[in-house]
């Protein structure tokens, strides 16, 4: 689950982002200030940082042109949130070293869609490695599933969705959660979209005994259990 750092002084702006980043999926840090975001960032990086342009003290700008000549927060993703709309200020925070700039105000659509999109560009080694659970194994570069050295055939979409599950074991995931990581845009898609994809996983994964590891959570969602959760 990516981590991510939001610097907002207004509260109200800074609570909103936060309930739609956590539901979905994300987990938050929150900062009021450019001092709380540097002993935030200091603790543990993030996966991204979505920081406000005007802060108390020290300007969003600032921060990130800091953060970007420190060798450890080189590669910090940062989006810049701001009214600002100028095109010359726009071109200032990219040229500060933000990945992304978005105009204040925005829907939150649009902000998990530049999210998705700079987490993807950032980070596409992750994306690529070869994930494995209690003997499952899926590898991203070559599109193959398999244990025991037995090939598991999944259409694209399962594939996706076992990915989800497997690099996120042990964690209980709404239908709308899933939508929103595994299909990305799911405007048109109905919830229960997903609970068919979960059902013909599960149809793939029999022959190999792995089915049981795709748990129903009552009330919740999907999780993906690990040992011990094996259908026989």
């Amino acid at each position: 689950m990516s981590r991510i750092l939001v610097v907002e002084d207004e509260a109200a702006i800074s609570e909103l982002i936060s309930l739609n980043l956590r539901h979905a999926g994300f987990e938050v840090e929150l900062a009021a200030s450019a001092e709380q975001a540097q002993l935030a960032v200091d603790g543990a990086l993030p996966d991204l940082v979505l920081l406000d342009w005007m802060l108390p003290g020290q300007s969003g700008l600032a921060l990130a042109r800091q953060w970007r000549a420190a060798a450890r927060t080189r590669d910090l993703p940062i989006i810049m949130l701001t009214a600002r709309a100028d095109e010359a200020d726009k071109v200032g925070g990219l040229d500060a070293g933000a990945d992304d700039y978005l105009t204040k105000p925005f829907g939150i659509g649009e902000l998990l869609a530049r999210i998705r999109s700079v987490l993807r560009r950032r980070a596409p080694q992750a994306l690529d490695s070869v994930v494995e659970v209690d003997g499952l194994r899926l590898d991203p570069g070559t599109r193959r599933v398999s244990r025991g050295g037995t090939e598991v055939r999944v259409g694209p979409t399962e594939f996706r969705l076992l990915h989800f599950f497997l690099t996120h074991p042990e964690r209980v995931h709404s239908r709308s959660q899933l939508l929103d990581r595994v299909w990305g845009d799911h405007v048109f898609i109905e919830e229960r979209t997903v609970d068919v994809h979960v059902k013909r996983l599960r149809e793939a994964l029999a022959p190999v005994h792995c089915a049981g590891m795709i748990e129903t959570v009552r009330g919740a969602g999907y999780r993906l259990a690990q040992a011990g959760a094996l259908s026989k």
